[in-house]
């Protein structure tokens, strides 16, 4: 059976396609075209008065590598680019805001900012306020009277020091990539046999089931592992992600999820006779869920209390915690084990399942 299977996989392209080519371009697509980083944003100034201290507060903004300037005569000007989606955030320094800062009192100042997109709408805002704040205290300090705090805020930034969101997103990803590789190079292969009429020759055969299973399991499993081992490789030397962990427990956590993802495909192929039905089921049951549920992108505390119950369900949700503790953190083994030790349990069931729902008869 390991041998069928494995010729099959040698004259079927597509399986081939599935672990290595798929993997390579959805690294390449969401690496290089999906970023959670504001980076670049598109600013409006609208000045009424210039003069050394409006520009030195605007010249903070054009050394920034979060903010693209642009200058407007007036605020109708800016608002017009407000509405068109030409800038993402209007910063109006309204009249005789110099006499206001130098007198202490509450310089006219204005943000209007997008909020069509609220995520980046807050980062923007936030950006913003700290620019203020580091230029407020430069210009005091300028002027011999340093500005009184009255805490000393220290901070420092772990794991992702560069604040890097493909640092975040790649590692996430070859969680989602395992998913959808593993289930959908599965949920096919019974449902073939039974398509094709071979599962009849199979049945009078002296296999026994579990040789079946295995025959079915171990090539698939071989092929996931390799395309696993391909997006650990881009990840680490082409996309220059981080890895403080061990590659022998990354590995060791990968097999078990692999475990577990051809467990869920083995069986939906075992209960579904049709090949089309089956890689329906596989992306809905296993590729939405991993991408959305799972952590990968949305944060899962964020979540409605019901939706957060849901995701436990999900094998990817345990993996990704895994795979961006090992390549961010280390090994972290309070996440690691228990996540690893949830995982073993969904496969446990699956094949459970698995071996409940497979018998050698037509019927």
């Amino acid at each position: 059976m390991i041998r069928k299977e494995s010729l099959q996989i040698i004259r079927d392209p597509s399986s081939i396609a599935i672990a290595f080519i798929l993997p390579v371009v959805l690294l390449l697509l969401f690496a290089y075209g999906v970023s959670l980083d504001a980076k670049q944003v598109p600013v409006g100034f609208v000045i009424d008065s210039p003069d050394t201290h409006t520009q030195s507060l605007v010249s903070q903004f054009e050394h920034s590598d979060y903010f693209l300037p642009a200058h407007y005569i007036n605020f109708q000007q800016a608002e017009k680019a407000l509405n068109t989606r030409q800038i993402s955030a209007i910063v109006w320094l309204k009249n005789n805001f110099t006499d206001q800062l130098l007198s202490g009192g509450n310089a006219p100042i204005e943000l209007i900012v997008n909020g069509v997109d609220a995520n980046q709408a807050r980062i923007t805002e936030g950006y913003i306020q700290s620019i203020w704040q580091i230029w407020l205290q430069s210009q005091a300090i300028s002027q011999a009277h340093p500005v009184q705090i009255p805490v000393n805020l220290e901070y420092r930034i772990w794991f992702n020091s560069a604040l890097n969101s493909r640092n975040y997103l790649v590692p996430g990803l070859i969680a989602v990539i395992m998913t959808l590789t593993g289930a959908m190079l599965t949920a096919m292969v019974v449902a073939r046999e039974w398509e094709r009429g071979t599962m009849e020759a199979i049945l009078v055969t002296p296999i026994h089931l579990s040789e079946f299973i295995l025959g079915k399991l171990i090539p698939y499993f071989v092929l996931g592992m390799g395309g696993m081992l391909l997006t650990v490789a881009m990840a680490y030397w082409v996309f220059n992600v981080p890895f403080r962990g061990s590659f022998w427990v990354l590995f060791l956590a990968s097999a078990l999820f692999m475990l577990t993802s051809l467990g869920m495909g083995l069986l939906i192929s075992t209960i579904t006779r049709s090949q089309f039905v089956a890689g329906e089921i596989s992306i809905l049951a296993s590729f939405l869920p991993a991408f959305i549920l799972s952590g990968f992108i949305f944060d899962i505390n964020s979540m409605p209390i019901v939706i957060q119950w849901i995701t436990h369900l999900v094998p990817a949700r345990y993996f990704v915690a895994i795979i961006q503790s090992v390549f961010l953190a280390g090994n972290v083994w309070s996440v690691i084990l228990i996540n690893g030790a949830y995982l073993m349990l969904m496969s446990l069931i699956f094949f459970a399942l698995i071996m409940k729902k497979s018998h050698k008869r037509l019927d």
